[in-house]
């Protein structure tokens, strides 16, 4: 018996040897692929299928964060429908489910802005392979930067320019007419409303990189002044959710007054 066992052992011996060879040289592979796509990440010369991995990978990570947000804002959701609703008062639902998912909407839209430098950031760090370590640094600024603003513009609309919007619609109606505002319509008003001037805050922080690349002076942003004014109106008009000229004047006013304020510092500060 003993001889028999030794027979077997002697025979699955080559065997388990060459399994662990096997398993040892998959292992060796697995890595040396790892330190590949590393590397490949590190240098930016990843391949198009590594490159929408990558991008996988980051919009999985914004949504979770956004999901996560959402989340956390549905505990505080009261205190939230508060202030926004104070520009306009008690507001009213006309359908069963209309109050359902406007609350909804607007658990969303606040996760997804306590989200943002997480969405931002993923998005810096999907570019950052293929960036020199100057472009990092000045990304590094300009990513925090564009948040900062962002945020700026939705506080501006929302705490200056909202109530008196909404003052000024209020007082359009008479003894006959009284207003009556519907939640959902009221809510997607403040989102269409107060959304574009996180936008327009943006206008500060792009010309001052057009002119730091050397693509505009301060000389051409004042001569274009005028056009930029027109066109401000132009872009109120279009983006604004009313047809009203105090709407467009609201957004087309602080686009102009930033347009000039970016053009007096590239002209007194960057000197250029």
């Amino acid at each position: 018996m003993e001889e028999t066992r030794k027979k077997e052992a002697a025979a699955q011996e080559p065997e388990a040897v060459a399994e662990r060879t096997e398993t040892a040289a998959a292992r060796k592979q697995a890595e040396e692929e790892h330190t590949a796509a590393a590397e490949a990440a590190a240098s930016g010369s990843m391949s198009i299928i590594q490159h929408l991995e990558e991008l996988r990978i980051r919009l999985i990570k914004s949504l979770l964060a956004i999901a996560l947000c959402s989340c956390a804002a549905y505990f505080f959701l009261d205190d939230i429908m508060h202030y926004l609703t104070l520009p306009a008062g008690k507001l009213y639902f006309m359908q069963p489910a209309e109050a359902f998912f406007t609350y909804i909407k607007v658990t969303v839209f606040t996760g997804f802005l306590l989200a943002l430098p997480i969405v931002f950031y993923q998005a810096w760090a999907f570019f950052l392979p293929a960036l020199t370590r100057k472009e990092r640094l000045v990304l590094g600024l300009i990513v925090p930067a564009s948040v900062i603003l962002f945020l700026g513009g939705l506080a501006f609309s929302f705490c200056l320019v909202l109530p008196a919007g909404i003052k000024f619609f209020m007082g359009i109606g008479s003894e006959e007419i009284l207003p009556l505002f519907s939640v959902e319509k009221y809510l997607d008003f403040v989102i269409a409303f107060v959304l574009p001037f996180g936008l327009i805050f943006e206008v500060p922080l792009i010309i001052i990189i057009l002119a730091r690349l050397g693509i505009v002076s301060s000389q051409f942003l004042l001569k274009q002044f005028r056009y930029v004014f027109f066109l401000s109106f132009v872009f109120g008009a279009v983006i604004s959710p009313t047809p009203d000229i105090f709407t467009q004047s609201m957004i087309a006013l602080p686009l102009s007054a930033l347009y000039g304020l970016s053009a007096l510092i590239v002209k007194y500060i960057m000197r250029k």
